[in-house]
């Protein structure tokens, strides 16, 4: 078996994984990235899921290199695409002109993004990439893990990866059990917690729905996919709460539980330039088709773009049947959410209602190639909303950032803060039959001590494996948390290596902390809001 070391292992080449090693790089340390699928960037390209992001991402609340991530993904559209000249001229360019998003986009070109500001690095032979790889096993002794063993996915070998610091940026906390890190899943009692949205008694195979994306677009033809196997079972299938089948236009309305009916019509004449991505004023999943498009076809040149092209991340795709960790059939229900999502498909093609009385779009046509898909066309990888979330030194709870406890007090501040984030308690429906959770958040920080393992000395989360409940997971599970979540471990194990010191330590001494602290500020990572309401 082949042995390799580095200054920190990352293991999962996701948002966070990648902020992760970013930081530790421009420390000067070495690293070794692991991923286990073609794209790194997670939910950002190989789950297909465009950003979600706060109402003040273009002015602030967000890192230094998560905004240089957005700005390269605008200057990669103006140099190599054929936009028209006011879209080119637009500041805030938003390629697809979702309403999700001030920035939709295609997968690929975040990918295209992230490996240009990787490249120095692997030029440099400060980091080495495995992928695609992912974790089997590791070697702990005490309360240190010593390596990670890792295989490839498509059978071509294992390697051991050793170093002082490892870091878990996999979406579903893989390194957690193997490396006997305590840790939670699913729901937490409100005994635990005293948070107002938890249950009695704690449920931890209760876990958000996974979803399956893909890309669609649509054009002139028959463009109607082989009928699944299973469509039949998805076609009847209702949930108790949703007010019609899951395969229909109805469903509840997030934040009202109010079973509302929404519209879909492929390429509205819209104008780009006049889309109000804002969450905070609209939700804007009215129109699915506009709710997370990923190509307005208005912002290219006449005959770039035959169709817009959109994002499946809507309701109907989410999986209930059950949760994908720790249980011994994870891998029928993955398979089962990617049945239920080329059935959405087929659903969409054949037997949608449309507003002039007919039924079905055939013209809608399977993207495999924006999302970098197999076989079956859809996202590489499925959406992971909850990941198993380590026991750490803090955990966030609900009375920490609702709006309807916190009131005008805003978010608790935390002296320990190592980033910021903004986004509602969003939960969506979860395998043990519970309806949307969707809570009004004040603009919170992110705290040291939830990325402190409570025994573990030098394994941090850097994903959304951070010490937050189910609760606030929906949260701080969205793109620019995790980024600065990763972005902040990353920095963590580099101070505590050029300091000959512990995260823990760090956590419980003040002068290393205020150290740690200046050190994340000179780096462009805001530690603290504006004053600011949240929504």
């Amino acid at each position: 078996m082949v042995e390799i070391s580095a200054d920190a292992v990352v293991v999962g080449g996701g948002l966070g994984g990648v902020a992760a090693a970013l930081a530790l790089l421009r420390a000067g340390r070495t690293v070794i990235l692991t991923e286990e699928y073609d794209w790194l960037g997670g939910q950002l390209t190989s789950q297909a899921v465009p950003p979600d992001e706060h109402s003040w991402v273009e002015r602030f609340g967000v890192t230094a290199s998560y905004r240089a991530l957005r700005e390269g993904i605008r200057r990669y559209y103006r140099d190599h695409y054929p936009l028209t000249e006011r879209s080119r001229a637009w500041r805030e360019l938003n390629p697809g002109a979702g309403h999700v998003s001030r920035l939709c986009h295609e997968p690929r070109v975040a990918v295209a993004v992230i490996e240009a500001m990787l490249a120095p690095y692997r030029g440099s032979g400060r980091l080495r990439v495995l992928q695609p790889y992912r974790p089997v096993g590791a070697e702990v002794d005490g309360d240190r893990v010593r390596a990670v063993r890792l295989e490839h996915r498509d059978g071509g070998g294992e390697v051991t990866a050793v170093a002082p610091y490892v870091l878990d940026a996999t979406e579903t906390g893989e390194l957690l059990p193997l490396t006997g890190t305590e840790y939670v899943t699913g729901f937490e009692s409100q005994g635990d917690t005293g948070e107002p949205s938890a249950p009695a008694e704690a449920q931890p195979t209760n876990m958000q729905a996974v979803s399956v994306c893909f890309a669609i677009d649509h054009v002139d033809g028959d463009h109607i996919i082989d009928r699944p196997g299973s469509y039949e079972f998805w076609r009847g299938y209702q949930p108790d709460f949703w007010g019609d089948r899951l395969l229909s236009w109805r469903c509840p309305h997030p934040r009202t539980l109010e079973i509302v009916e929404r519209s879909f019509t492929p390429n509205p004449d819209d104008d780009p330039l006049l889309v109000e991505a804002d969450q905070r004023l609209n939700p804007g999943d009215a129109n699915l088709w506009t709710f997370r498009r990923i190509a307005a076809r208005r912002n290219f040149t006449d005959g770039a773009y035959a169709s817009d092209i959109t994002l499946v991340n809507w309701p109907m795709i989410d999986y209930l049947e059950g949760p994908v960790i720790d249980v011994p059939d994870a891998d029928r229900h993955l398979a089962g959410a990617r049945e239920l999502s080329r059935s959405v498909l087929y659903w969409l093609q054949t037997e949608a209602p449309r507003p002039d009385g007919g039924t079905g779009f055939p013209g809608l046509r399977l993207r495999g190639d924006v999302t970098g898909g197999g076989d079956d066309g859809l996202a590489q990888a499925p959406y992971i909303r909850e990941s198993r979330r380590i026991r750490a030194l803090y955990t966030v709870a609900e009375q920490d950032l609702s709006l309807a406890v916190r009131g005008d007090k805003g978010a608790v501040n935390y002296a320990d803060s190592v980033g910021v984030g903004m986004y509602r308690i969003d939960l969506h429906p979860s395998t043990g039959g519970d309806n949307y959770i969707d809570v009004a958040s004040s603009p919170f920080e992110i705290p040291l001590g939830a990325l402190v393992p409570q025994r573990m000395t030098n394994l941090l989360p850097a994903s959304k494996n951070i010490g937050t409940t189910h609760i606030t997971n929906g949260a701080y599970r969205l793109h620019p948390v995790e980024w600065n979540v990763g972005e902040a471990a990353g920095a963590l194990a580099a101070f505590c290596l050029d300091n000959a010191t512990t995260p823990h330590a760090v956590r419980g001494d003040e002068g290393l902390l205020a150290a740690f602290q200046h050190r994340l500020a000179r780096d462009g990572v805001e530690l603290r809001w504006p004053q600011v309401t949240g929504y």
